[in-house]
């Protein structure tokens, strides 16, 4: 799956549209997900991370050595 974030894991959900009419067709809530890169200051190199915007704000909060670190303990390659 392409289009999942990397640290909190959101992936699309489905859902229905519903038409003035009350019609329902399916259809996908995407993530607001982004391509950034960070620089890693522990290994001196630059990162590329496909972030959500909500993790995004992780990353403010709590630092990148922090969430990369968990992001290794749960298996992840970077």
């Amino acid at each position: 799956m392409a289009r999942v974030c990397q640290i909190t894991g959101k992936k699309p959900m489905t859902g229905n549209s519903v038409s003035h009419s009350n019609i329902k067709t399916k259809r996908r809530f995407l993530p607001n997900l982004q391509k950034k890169r960070f620089f890693f200051v522990e290994e001196d190199r630059w990162i590329t991370l496909k972030v959500s915007t909500d993790a995004l704000r992780t990353i403010n909060k709590n630092g990148l050595s922090a969430v990369v670190k968990d992001l290794r303990a749960a298996g992840e390659k970077i």
